[in-house]
C-alpha cells in the first residue's frame, strides 16, 4: 500500500503540483501517524506555487497547511492522542504557547516543513489539536490557518481581547474575515463587512444573518472608512482584520476608534504606489493611540481555545466548494479567480 502525495516541483505555478506515490510514513516516539481526509486552501498555498512567497520553501514541500484527519497510528510515549482521534496539526508547529519565537516562524506546514495534501503524515503529538466533534472533516479542514488566524487576531493580546459591544471589521469575504465575523457575533459584538461584490455580501448575510452586521461596498464607496465611522455612530470601531495591507491601511486608520486595534494578516492589496508614506502610517498609529499587530496564525494552546469556542457557539464554516483530490489544479483556479466566499477545501483520496 502507498502515499499519494503532491509535491511542489517547482514554483511556475499551478501545475507545478505533480502527485507522487510514496511510501505510508511511520511515527516515531513522541509523533502520530494522520490520515487525511480534508485539506483547505490559502492565499499563500497559491502564491508559494507561483514564486511569489517572501519566505524559504522547501524544496519539493508537500503544500497546504490546512488539513483534517484521524490518527492511524501513534508512536510510543503518545498519552493525550489514540488511533481514531480526529485532529489537525498546527500551522506553526513548533509554536505550542506562549510568544512566536524566531525558531518557531519558520516551522510552517506548507513551506519550510511538509504539509497536508497527502493521504498520511507524520506529526509531533504535541502540535496536533482534536477537531470540534461538531464539524465534518471538510469543515475542520479550514481551522488551522484562517479561523486561527481570525481568533489570534481578536484574543491574542489579553489586554485588548474583544469584548461584548464592541465593533469588529472585516475586509473582503475571504477565510479570515469570515471567521472574524462568526467569532465577534459569537461574543456579542458588532460586525462591518466591506466587499467590492453586493452579491458576494449577499451571501454573507444569508450564512450569518443580519443582526449586528453592517456591510459596506468599497468599490461604490471608495472611502470606507468614514462611512464605517458613520455606523458607529462616528466612535470608530474597536477591531480591524487588516487582509489588504499598504492599499488598504489608510481607510483602516479612518475607521478605526482611538485606542482600537489593528491586526496585519494579509497582502493581498501589495503592489503598485502605496495610499501611505511612512510617516503618514506613524502619525496614523499616533494619532488613534492604535495597537498596531502582526499576527502569524496562532499556537496549540490557541488552536484548542478556539476549538472550544467553536463547539460551544456552534459555529460552522463557510465552505464555499469542495473539490476532489485527483482535481487539485482546478481547486487551486477557483481560488485564485477569488470567486469564493469563504473556504475552498479538497477532499483527500482514501
Amino acid at each position: 500500500m502507498s502515499n499519494q502525495e503532491y509535491k511542489l516541483s517547482d514554483a511556475s505555478g499551478f501545475n507545478s503540483i505533480k502527485l507522487h506515490k510514496s511510501s505510508i510514513p511511520q511515527p516515531g516516539p513522541g509523533e502520530v501517524q494522520i490520515k487525511f481526509h480534508a485539506c483547505s486552501l490559502n492565499y499563500r498555498d497559491l502564491v508559494i506555487s507561483r514564486g511569489e512567497y517572501p519566505l524559504t520553501v522547501k524544496p519539493g514541500t508537500v503544500p497546504a497547511s490546512d488539513g483534517a484527519g484521524e490518527v492511524t497510528a501513534v508512536g510510543e510515549g503518545v498519552k493525550h492522542l489514540k488511533v481514531g482521534d480526529r485532529v489537525s496539526p498546527n500551522f506553526n508547529q513548533d509554536h505550542i504557547g506562549g510568544h512566536l519565537t524566531e525558531e518557531a516562524f519558520v516551522s510552517t506546514l506548507g513551506g519550510g516543513l511538509d504539509g497536508c495534501l497527502r493521504q498520511y503524515g507524520v506529526f509531533r503529538a504535541i502540535s496536533c489539536v482534536k477537531i470540534p466533534s461538531t464539524l465534518s472533516y471538510e469543515e475542520a479542514a479550514t481551522l488551522p490557518c484562517a479561523a486561527l488566524t481570525a481568533w489570534n487576531a481578536l484574543y491574542g493580546v489579553p489586554d485588548k481581547a474583544l469584548q461584548p459591544g464592541q465593533t469588529v471589521l472585516v475586509q473582503g469575504t475571504g477565510g479570515v474575515s469570515i471567521f472574524g465575523a462568526q467569532f465577534a457575533l459569537a461574543a456579542g459584538a458588532k460586525v462591518i463587512i466591506t466587499s467590492s461584490s453586493n452579491d458576494k455580501i449577499a451571501t454573507v448575510k444569508k450564512y450569518l444573518g443580519e443582526k449586528n452586521i453592517s456591510t459596506i461596498n468599497y468599490s461604490e464607496t471608495p472611502e470606507w472608512g468614514k462611512k464605517a465611522k458613520e455606523i458607529t455612530g462616528g466612535r470608530g470601531v474597536d477591531h480591524i482584520l487588516e487582509v489588504g495591507g499598504e492599499k488598504t491601511l489608510k481607510q483602516s486608520f479612518e475607521a478605526l476608534a482611538f485606542d482600537g486595534s489593528i491586526d496585519l494578516i494579509g497582502f493581498l492589496g501589495h503592489g503598485g504606489a502605496s495610499t501611505m508614506s511612512g510617516a503618514e502610517v506613524c502619525m496614523g498609529i499616533l494619532l488613534k493611540n492604535a495597537c498596531i499587530r502582526a499576527v502569524l496564525i496562532g499556537s496549540v494552546m490557541q488552536f484548542n481555545a478556539m476549538n472550544a469556542a467553536i463547539e460551544t457557539h456552534q459555529i460552522k464554516p463557510l465552505v464555499d466548494k469542495v473539490f476532489e483530490f485527483e482535481d487539485l489544479k482546478s481547486a487551486y483556479d477557483y481560488q485564485w479567480s477569488q470567486q469564493h466566499v469563504g473556504k475552498v477545501v479538497v477532499k483527500v483520496s482514501n
